[in-house]
């Protein structure tokens, strides 16, 4: 029955219920769009979104689920569906892959995935190891900053940094002007030395980028380095077999040269650590955003959840996203490159 038919059934009164039988909970509300005129046109234009057709689009991939995935745990309001018709221009086959591949990736990485709460991550959240810069890019995308070289390995494990990130992603993609117009990465990897560079092995590099191109409904529109030292070659020799040829046409590597960085991103948006006219780089604000929305992670990402089923299994290992067989081959080819680099 349809949504609309739905809204027109009227509640039974209590006195029509049966001694044991209690009032279903009242529905969630409906979705009401926050994206201004000038972005439902963008989302029209590029996303292939149209408004007249929207509710009938996210009730199509909420029927797909309940068919096809009929166990699979996951949120079917609309505001959250539409996060993966948008990331995937409304192609309801690969808006619901990338669903069950989302739920797929939290279920087989419990390292990151598990007790995933702001106050958890105090420790990277103080670092300064990420922040997300208080002014849009012209495109109107959502800067996050990445310095690996705040990030101390005797601290705490490298998963602790990918946590941070993923609840970062988390918090942004809540927005809708978010889910339209994308995110831009800026990583300074400034100091990031050979030791430190060894931790982010093929194994580690394949399943984060595995989740941001196929796990996750995020538009990443650009990613640019800046400070590289020669070990990024090794870096970057890890990363690249695992991308797609348009995630890896979107890397800009910029070295010291802050000038070329401002012909993507201008000066009044930067902060001075990189040339730019907006202030010092901020990163307490955004770890308060983050604290303050604990409720919300607790419970979205702290309640007991079944570990990979076969269903999703298959899932996942049909986007190439689980098997790590050649993990360790890799491993032995970019250690050698890595020192040479070095």
């Amino acid at each position: 029955m349809s949504e609309e038919s739905d809204s027109l059934r009227t509640s039974p009164s209590v006195a029509s219920l049966s001694e044991n039988e209690l009032p279903p909970p009242p529905e969630p509300p409906g979705y009401v769009c926050s994206l201004t005129e000038e972005l439902v046109t963008k989302a029209r234009e590029e996303l292939q979104e149209k408004p007249e057709w929207r509710l009938r689009d996210v009730q199509a991939l909420r029927d797909m689920v309940r068919k096809e995935y009929p166990n699979l745990s996951t949120s079917l309001e609309d505001a959250f569906l539409l996060r993966f018709l948008r990331a995937r221009k409304f192609d309801y086959d690969r808006a619901l892959q990338l669903l069950v591949n989302y739920h797929s990736c939290r279920r087989s990485w419990p390292e990151v995935f598990s007790n995933l709460k702001p106050s958890a991550l105090k420790d990277v959240l103080s670092s300064g190891f990420l922040t997300v810069l208080p002014h849009t890019d012209p495109r109107g995308c959502h800067i996050l900053c990445i310095r690996p070289d705040r990030w101390i390995p005797s601290n705490y494990p490298i998963t602790e940094n990918i946590r941070a990130i993923y609840l970062t992603l988390e918090k942004l993609i809540q927005s809708e002007e978010t889910q339209v117009n994308g995110i831009v990465i800026l990583a300074d990897y400034k100091g990031v030395s050979l030791s430190k560079a060894s931790h982010f092995g093929p194994f580690i590099a394949k399943k984060v980028i595995g989740i941001l191109q196929d796990g996750f409904p995020i538009r990443i529109k650009a990613v640019h380095v800046v400070n590289e030292p020669r070990i990024f070659k090794g870096i970057f020799a890890i990363i690249k077999p695992f991308l797609k040829e348009k995630i890896a046409n979107r890397f800009f590597l910029h070295g010291s040269d802050l000038n070329s960085l401002h012909t993507n991103l201008p000066r009044n948006i930067l902060p001075k650590e990189y040339g730019g006219t907006a202030g010092e780089l901020d990163t307490a604000s955004w770890s308060a955003v983050l604290l303050a929305s604990e409720d919300d992670f607790v419970k979205e990402f702290c309640q007991p959840v079944p570990t990979c089923d076969s269903i999703l299994g298959q899932a996942l290992l049909s986007e190439g996203l689980a098997s790590d067989v050649q993990c360790d081959d890799s491993m032995r080819a970019v250690k050698s490159q890595l020192y040479s680099c070095y």
